[in-house]
């Protein structure tokens, strides 16, 4: 018996969005049906046509009536859809994403499609891959597009782009979620990143460990990393534990957004066992992100090391596991389905006139898994 959770809606969406993704269905290629969906999951076409809005509001199809649903061109505006009566309706809301996935990602846009749809709002996506110039374009094309209100995940990269900087000197819409942009009067919701790394942190000194490796990529001043950081910090003063630095490493790459790929994750999974065997007094390993989490995992064990015997291993964000299947880390999950609602609520009542904070930030929670235990 499965024990996923989720609505069937939401698990047909995942599927097919997983399919568009993976080129199962390429550009202009036609997606099942409301009908051949319901047959298919033996459910009723309500529940199956859900699934195809989900997939048109986040941009992956195009529905023509009479015709069918068929994949989107990324490059163009999927607003094909809404004739001139629904726009003059409804808001529509761009949203530019760095990329989306069980990690993390998914459950923010689930939060934002519904609170679009309780709010008469339809949302239109666009990923950039991290690529500024992608976010920059995307953007522009939102505007041309005559969105009524934007919300960014901004790309990875030391500096934000002029565009954005465009849309909070002319006081547009904007809503900015993970990250804030400093000493830019932009609204965003993230995670308290600082209190979760303390918590965390605080964890793990609770078991004993005292020489903790921070695991992440170069901060490049991104704002989520950076106050993970800090929080990791705080927690070792307050608890009157020295911070060693030279415990951390700071060089993981393979996770950046258009860089997952096997040659660069080998060479990362190399230099953490080099750095482990450089410290072999290191009992605890914290990965300021899930699939850095993975790649640690898999340096351990190829050294033949226990977790969490030898060493322990906490991080942000870990997919949900079915029963009998999959790793569980301890974790700091974040509440991605609030940071969603909140932005297309907020992004609303900017376009209303109305005022919103410029900085909200929501708590994280710990989840104990496998990966913990008392320092050897």
């Amino acid at each position: 018996m499965s024990t996923d959770s989720r609505p069937i809606y939401e698990r047909i969406y995942e599927t097919l969005r997983e399919e568009i993704l993976q080129r199962k269905y390429n550009i202009g290629d036609r997606v099942p049906s409301e009908k051949e969906l319901a047959d298919d999951y033996n459910v009723s076409r309500i529940t199956s046509k859900k699934a195809l809005e989900m997939l048109a509001e986040v941009g992956l199809i195009v529905r023509k009536p009479g015709k069918g649903s068929f994949v989107a061109d990324e490059s163009e505006p999927s607003a094909e859809a809404l004739s001139s009566e629904d726009r003059a309706k409804h808001n529509l809301i761009g949203l530019v994403i760095t990329d989306f996935g069980n990690t993390f990602g998914t459950e923010m846009i689930y939060g934002m499609e519904r609170a679009s749809a309780d709010n008469d709002s339809f949302l239109v996506l666009r990923r950039s891959f991290g690529l500024p110039e992608n976010e920059e374009k995307a953007i522009r094309s939102f505007l041309e597009l005559g969105v009524d209100g934007i919300i960014v995940f901004p790309a990875q990269g030391e500096f934000y782009n002029a565009e954005i900087l465009k849309l909070v000197i002319q006081q547009f819409p904007l809503v900015l979620v993970d990250r804030h942009l400093k000493g830019v009067a932009a609204a965003s919701i993230s995670t308290d990143n600082i209190s979760a790394a303390r918590t965390g942190t605080d964890y793990l000194l609770d078991l004993g460990h005292k020489q903790i490796c921070l695991l992440t990529p170069p901060p490049m001043d991104t704002t989520a990393i950076e106050d993970r950081i800090e929080g990791f910090v705080r927690a070792h003063a307050e608890r009157g534990v020295l911070v060693d630095r030279s415990l951390w490493l700071d060089e993981i790459t393979s996770t950046l957004p258009n860089s997952f790929h096997q040659p660069n994750i080998n060479q990362d999974i190399e230099l953490i066992k080099t750095h482990l065997r450089s410290n072999p007094h290191i009992t605890a390993l914290f990965a300021m992100e899930y699939n850095i989490a993975l790649l640690a995992k898999a340096a351990v064990e190829q050294m033949e090391l226990q977790i969490p015997g030898d060493i322990s291993i906490l991080c942000f964000d870990s997919p949900p596991t079915t029963l009998g299947s999959g790793y569980r880390f301890t974790h700091m999950i974040q509440n991605e389905d609030e940071i969603g609602k909140l932005a297309v609520e907020n992004v609303l009542k900017l376009k209303r006139g109305e005022k919103v904070s410029n900085r909200t930030t929501l708590d994280a929670k710990l989840i104990i898994g496998e990966s913990t235990g008392p320092a050897r």
